[in-house]
């Protein structure tokens, strides 16, 4: 069973991630994982956190001579802007007594986490761990599944769709080297040049801006996830991760809402003949009854706009109940571009799981040989 866990807040001392299930015999290095995360970090619109940090995640354990051991393994990404926050998020107990936070953010994890938790006196306690800055972990763990998924050949990309009701027409075919020098991770270049404009006028308004991104996955075999129980579904456990991303508010898997504007006749993918099982369209995202159907996997999001605003709303104070601007500090004012990435790294760890789920394998050998057979035995 693939799993991982992060730990760690925004402005602690570090970020761990622990990736706990991946077969031994699996090359990996740590200049692979950080190309991910330096993918993170970019995308017009991030804040003055990603000037300070180099995100880099050392790999503790579970790795030797460059090859998985098959036992957990242990990253570790420090935080640099730690210098600047030592008294504030000092772990000790100590005499320093720092300026506590109290007036909530209309939209964040402040209000609920300080009341669930008991946090009234310092809301910093909850908003640290809500902040987006815990994602870097996860696209680190996802950069591990996604070195895994390479080995039979699967790949796990993303673009940019829309920020701020600006849209970018669809483009087949995209090549996603090209598209990683796009300040915004778009397709389209004309919309490209709108949406940097809109994210300025916002920035200049103290404002911030959502939008949508796609992420799509390639050569995944029929057959992972199960339609026998709910939870087992592919499309519960993707939709779920993604969801899971901060200020996603949204998931679709293929056409998704525009689904449901269609007749069936013309929204169900019909088979084509041949010796391979292969769709004339692909309406459904390459899921079919909750398990993948040799379709590549589509999956598109909505995310809110950031609700740490320059220009911050009126709110109330936590603890007086007194009206006041809401708390603000250093943030993005977007990060769509950002979340593709990290989505990116929540479906490889889903696809992970579930292909470790079915062809099993405590070697990645063992699991190409399983995969081989059963592709094989089914006509793939």
């Amino acid at each position: 069973m693939l799993r991982f866990l992060t730990a760690g807040e925004s402005h602690g001392k570090a970020l761990v991630a622990i990736v706990d299930g991946m077969p031994a015999g699996l090359r990996i290095d740590e200049e692979y994982i950080a190309r991910d995360l330096r993918r993170r970090q970019a995308g017009y619109g991030r804040g003055a956190r990603m000037k300070i940090e180099q995100d880099h995640a050392e790999i503790l354990s579970g790795v030797r001579f460059g090859l998985t051991l098959g036992s957990p393994i242990a990253l570790l990404i420090q935080n640099r802007d730690w210098e600047n926050w030592k008294e504030a998020m000092s772990v000790s107990h100590t005499e320093t007594k720092a300026e506590p936070v109290t007036r909530v953010r209309p939209g964040h994890a402040d209000l609920p986490g300080a009341l669930k938790y008991h946090q009234e006196q310092d809301v910093r306690a909850i908003l640290e761990r809500a902040s987006a800055r815990e994602t870097a972990a996860r696209v680190a763990a996802g950069a591990v599944a996604r070195r895994f998924l390479e080995e039979f050949g699967v790949q796990v990309h993303s673009h940019t769709v829309a920020i701020g009701g600006v849209h970018a027409r669809p483009v087949h075919d995209i090549d996603w080297v090209a598209l990683e020098s796009s300040p915004v991770r778009t397709a389209d270049a004309e919309a490209e040049k709108k949406m940097i404009k809109v994210i300025e006028a916002a920035k200049t308004a103290g404002d911030t801006l959502g939008g949508l991104f796609e992420v799509e996955a390639t050569s995944v075999p029929i057959g992972l996830g199960s339609h026998v129980q709910w939870d087992r579904k592919l499309s519960t456990r993707i939709a779920a991760a993604i969801m899971s991303i901060n200020a996603v508010r949204m998931v679709e898997i293929g056409s998704g809402l525009a689904a449901a504007q269609m007749p069936g006749s013309q929204f169900h993918d019909v088979l084509q003949p041949g010796k391979t099982w292969k769709h004339v369209s692909n309406s459904a995202g390459g899921i079919e009854g909750g398990m993948s159907n040799g379709e590549p996997i589509v999956v598109s999001a909505a995310i809110k706009p950031i609700p740490t605003l320059a220009n911050p709303l009126p709110s109330v104070d936590i603890r007086t109940g007194e009206r006041v601007a809401a708390h603000q500090e250093r943030s993005d004012v977007c990060v769509v571009p950002a979340a593709g990435v990290v989505a990116e790294a929540m479906l490889a760890l889903v696809l992970a799981e579930a292909f470790l789920e079915k062809f099993g394998g405590d070697h990645v050998d063992e699991t190409r040989r399983n995969l081989e057979a059963y592709v094989k035995g089914i006509g793939g």
